[in-house]
C-alpha cells in the first residue's frame, strides 16, 4: 500500500496493523464489485459501501482513541459493520445479482479479516485485563 511509510506519528500507528490493511483491501474489493452492478438501488449501494468502509474507519478510530476500552469498543463496532456487510453481500448473492465465484472470493477475504479482527480484539481485552490486575 503506497504512502503508508511516510509522515509517521503515534496517531497514524494503525496503518501498520494487518487487520486495518485487510479492511482497506476488502473495501476496495467490494467497491469495485458494487460499481459494476446496475440492478441495485442507489440506497442499497450506499449502505453496502458505508458498512464496508466503516470497518477500517472504526479500527483506525479505536486505535487513535488511546484508551484500551475505547479501542475494544470500536473494534466491536468494526465487527458489527463487517457482519452487516456480509449480510448485504449475501442478500445480493442469494438474489443472483452477484455470481458465485466472486462471492466465494469475498467470503474467503471476509472470513480472514473477521478472524483477525476477533483475535486483535481478544488481544486488546487481554492487555486490559492484565493491566487491571
Amino acid at each position: 500500500m503506497k504512502h503508508l511509510d511516510r509522515n509517521k506519528n503515534i496517531n497514524r500507528g494503525f496503518r501498520k496493523l494487518e487487520v486495518w490493511r485487510e479492511a482497506i483491501a476488502l473495501f476496495k474489493m467490494v467497491k469495485e464489485k458494487i460499481d459494476t452492478l446496475e440492478n441495485i438501488s442507489f440506497k442499497t449501494r450506499g449502505q453496502i459501501e458505508d458498512s464496508i468502509l466503516s470497518v477500517s474507519s472504526n479500527i483506525a478510530e479505536g486505535y487513535c482513541r488511546r484508551y484500551i476500552r475505547e479501542n475494544i469498543q470500536y473494534n466491536n463496532i468494526a465487527l458489527a459493520s463487517l457482519g452487516e456487510n456480509y449480510s448485504q453481500i449475501y442478500a445480493l448473492y442469494h438474489s443472483v445479482l452477484i455470481e458465485e465465484i466472486w462471492f466465494n472470493e469475498y467470503d474467503t477475504a471476509h472470513y480472514s479479516l473477521e478472524n483477525k479482527l476477533i483475535r486483535y480484539n481478544k488481544s486488546q481485552i487481554k492487555i486490559m485485563k492484565d493491566k487491571s490486575d
